[in-house]
């Protein structure tokens, strides 16, 4: 008995509670709402953004700074890294309990997640 419930445990990816939705951020006073006072934070990376507008950290130990602005839905930056000069992109930005995911290009490119805290 014990082994076919594990088999039908196996079999329906039990693992937990299922991923939480992804909920679209569509302007600038919601994005604010969910970064200010935060610090967001991936394997190596520490990032603020500010609400007036200033982005600072550090990733992999260089210094990251830039600017971003709310522009037709989207978070679009100007970004620094190390020197390094990241460009301009405006990105889709997506809010799910603690993580926030940036997907490049408008929503069409790759995305990263960070954690608020």
């Amino acid at each position: 008995m014990l082994r076919l419930v594990l088999v039908a445990v196996a079999l329906t990816g039990f693992a937990g509670p299922a991923a939480a939705e992804f909920l679209k951020i569509d302007s600038a006073a919601q994005f604010r709402q969910v970064v200010t006072g935060k610090t967001l934070t991936r394997p190596l990376i520490k990032l603020r953004v500010d609400p007036k507008g200033r982005i600072s950290g550090k990733g992999m130990q260089w210094d990251v700074t830039g600017s971003w602005s709310w522009r037709d839905g989207y978070f679009c930056r100007d970004l620094v890294w190390g020197g390094d000069d990241l460009g301009y992109n405006c990105q889709e930005v997506r809010v799910s309990g603690n993580k926030i995911r940036f997907t490049s290009d408008r929503g069409a490119g790759d995305y990263a997640d960070f954690r608020l805290r």
